[in-house]
């Protein structure tokens, strides 16, 4: 038997495959698609069954000879793409431009790139799953149906370079959708009451005002407020129940795409674009010195929960000698699943439990230590024992009103000792408030009463996490596309991301509009959710690919026609802020605008006149090196960063939020910087003794240092330490510097 070749999609792919292969292989890297529809070309043809024209990917020429003449070498070619539709389609076009037989057993996949896993592989090929080609190959001609008859519409209509994309314009509707309630929604006040009370001789704790009589606590004005505190002067507090439970808390599934994307965002500051690209990483291999290149985790595009017995069983052998056999229970509880799924692979885990974060530490980037260890503590996590929480609720009166406390303690950590999910809001999702032991019968005193006003709250404006959550609840796209959803709708200027959050730009909003009116269907995330489920059932081979577009094609066609005939043109205006700045062409006031990378300044007499300059956002706080004032500016990449006012005369610039208080030390700049989520004050100043430290230590830096000088020389602390952190701190700096101006001109 001569050689077999095997071709994947990266180099970093093929370096870990190699490794488990004997010198009977040899393996090759297409470098992801070779070959799709032109981009100067509509490319389908609707009157003959959606027949598409595939070319070559300009620029992929030579890889497509090397391969080629790599197969003429071979006895046996296999395909070993990525495992989802578009691998299979990948290795589909691959079958075309290589001359393959598309009856031979030439497809290979697999869910971890580890030995057995890939070994097994190459002794069970299989041929092209066409029902998974006839998939993708949909939804890449639908995109280009809606893409390319429905682009020019808009240049005609609204403005020129304009484009629509089918799944895209449904997660911009979200947004703008969620703008619209946020301006319509008018607070309303309420008040809440809380009494702090305490047995005689112990520390006070806080209780609620729950029930007045028979109906709970509703306080709609300071009016209503002042006189139930009337009333309660005089009062005796007594403890009139007292309940207490113990709750099991169930462990949280292991990662599947979507949530790896919503829990990087919240605990890594990573977007979906980001988690997406060191995953990948991870999955296709990391060199781990003396051991070579290696898988670290499964494959990373998934909507299962699935665990695979062999993992199951090495993950509770990791368990019962690391924690104990209390940790690890006799069968985990499989997660239900939410709505169609197509289950096609594992959920996202470590491909060994025993390959612990900090054991593979040195061989990772900063980014792929923290999301390896991430997904490691998470799939622990998933297979630990549930935690135990004790609970209890004191019901207080007082006269007619009755107040509550709650408290909870866990008993017992299970898998909270690894590992606690977070929430949308930022905050670690934990049990651990206490309440003094209280029984019926009980008499407090009070310590005081705090009255507090309160306004009801819009929805929130979508984060990258949020919008990920939504997109998968709604059946918006597929595990694959969760990633490209948010990256695409920024770059074409519909939607803006600012401190974190997404707005839309009045392009995108005038966009949805136009669609909502007339193209119903697209626009429409029931509509969407379903043309999903029609692909997946494609995937399955329940259905035909090309009947699939004729339902979409042939009404979308006659609604075409319509909307030609009937849209005017289109003017991009909403209610504009207007500022005292002059415009320097015609003397206008300027008008703030939201653009791709935020909002600027632009001349109202657009197009006619052009004229607009950034739009400086004052923090307050004086340029270090002249008499200038830091303001908020950004980079061409949209990144948000500070300088000088007086730019280009003084090209000071740093990337952190700069700070009012002055370093104690040197009394230079000081700025916010997070800390294991933690905002804190830093000095920037590379040649002071306090910068790169916390708010803490910059106020104890001024008597650190002269404590340091009355010392006898030699003894003053690790002065080849400090050197070095401030010559990092310079080089840092400096590059900074140099990076942000660059963009500023």
């Amino acid at each position: 038997m001569g050689k077999t070749l095997v071709i994947v999609e990266s180099p970093a792919k093929a370096k870990s495959i190699g490794k488990f292969l004997g010198k009977k292989y040899f393996v090759k890297a297409s470098m992801g698609h070779l070959r799709d529809l032109p981009k100067s070309q509509f490319g389908v043809d609707p009157e003959r069954g959606f027949e598409p024209k595939y070319i070559p990917i300009r620029g992929k020429g030579e890889i497509i000879k090397e391969l080629r003449a790599a197969v003429k070498k071979a006895d046996q070619v296999l395909l070993a793409s990525d495992p989802d539709r578009e691998g299979e389609a990948i290795a589909w076009h691959l079958l075309h431009l290589l001359d393959l037989d598309p009856d031979e057993k030439c497809r290979i996949e697999f869910n971890e790139i580890t030995q057995n896993a890939i070994q097994n592989a190459v002794r069970n090929p299989r041929p092209i799953d066409f029902n998974r080609v006839f998939a993708q190959q949909a939804r890449r001609i639908l995109d280009r149906l809606v893409g390319y008859k429905l682009s020019p519409l808009l240049w005609k209509k609204v403005k020129k370079g304009l484009s629509a994309g089918r799944v895209q314009s449904v997660a911009v509707r979200l947004i703008v959708d969620r703008e619209e309630e946020i301006r319509a929604f008018e607070p309303e006040e309420y008040w809440t009451l809380t009494a702090r009370l305490a047995r005689r001789g112990e520390d006070p704790f806080e209780a609620r005002l729950y029930r007045i009589g028979d109906k709970k606590a509703d306080i709609p004005s300071e009016d209503r407020i002042k006189e139930i505190i009337g009333d309660l002067k005089g009062k005796d507090y007594q403890v009139v129940k007292v309940a207490r439970r113990e709750k099991l808390r169930q462990p949280p599934a292991p990662f599947i795409t979507s949530t790896l994307q919503q829990e990087a965002y919240r605990k890594l500051n990573f977007t979906a674009k980001k988690t997406m690209l060191v995953a990948q990483q991870l999955y296709e291999g990391i060199d781990l010195g003396k051991e070579g290149p290696s898988g670290l985790v499964t494959y990373i595009r998934t909507d299962s929960t699935r665990v695979s017995e062999t993992a199951r069983q090495e993950a509770l052998q990791f368990i019962n000698g690391r924690f104990g056999k209390e940790f690890a229970p006799g069968k985990v509880k499989q997660a239900a699943a939410r709505g169609r799924i197509q289950d096609a692979h594992e959920a996202v885990r470590p491909t060994s439990v025993a390959r612990e974060p900090d054991a593979v530490k040195a061989f990772l980037s900063g980014d792929q230590y923290k999301l390896y260890k991430l997904i490691w503590e998470r799939f622990v996590a998933s297979q630990m024992s549930p935690a135990v929480i004790d609970t209890t609720t004191v019901d207080i009166k007082a006269g007619q009103y009755i107040f509550r406390a709650a408290g909870s303690m866990v008993k017992f950590p299970g898998f909270m000792k690894v590992y606690t999910e977070s929430r949308d809001d930022g905050q670690e999702d934990e049990e651990s408030r206490a309440l003094p032991e209280l029984s019926e019968g009980d008499r407090l005193e009070k310590k005081s009463l705090v009255p507090k006003q309160h306004f009801t709250q819009p929805p929130p404006r979508y984060t990258d996490a949020t919008l990920v959550k939504a997109l998968e609840e709604k059946g918006i796209g597929r595990p694959s596309t969760y990633a490209p959803i948010v990256e695409t709708i920024q770059k074409r200027g519909y939607v803006v991301k600012e401190k974190k959050h997404f707005y839309p730009t009045e392009l995108g909003t005038v966009v949805v509009n136009l669609l909502k009116e007339y193209f119903k269907d697209i626009i429409d995330v029931e509509f969407t959710a379903s043309m999903e489920e029609k692909l997946d059932q494609v995937e399955e081979g329940d259905r035909g690919w090309t009947g699939v577009l004729r339902e979409f094609y042939d009404p979308f066609k006659e609604t075409l026609a319509k909307a030609e005939k009937e849209i005017g043109h289109v003017e991009v205006a909403q209610a504009q802020e207007v500022t005292d700045e002059i415009c320097e062409n015609c003397k206008r006031n300027l008008v703030v605008k939201m653009g791709r990378y935020g909002k600027f300044l632009a001349c109202p007499g657009f197009p006619q006149c052009r004229y607009t300059k950034p739009l400086l956002e004052p923090t307050g706080v004086g340029c270090p090196q002249c008499s200038g004032e830091l303001v908020l500016r950004r980079s061409k990449k949209g990144r948000p960063f500070y300088g000088c006012s007086r730019y280009p005369q003084c090209e000071f610039t740093v990337w952190d939020r700069p700070s009012p208080e002055k370093c104690p030390v040197c009394g230079g700049l000081t700025v916010y910087r997070k800390n294991r989520g933690k905002e804190e004050i830093k000095c920037v100043s590379p040649a002071c003794p306090a910068s790169g430290t916390a708010r803490g230590a910059v106020k104890g830096a001024a008597a650190k240092k002269a404590k340091e000088a009355a010392a006898p020389e030699g003894r003053g602390g690790n002065k080849r330490t400090s050197k070095r952190q401030a010559g990092s701190g310079a080089v840092e700096g400096a590059e900074d510097r140099i990076a942000a101006g660059r963009q500023l001109r």
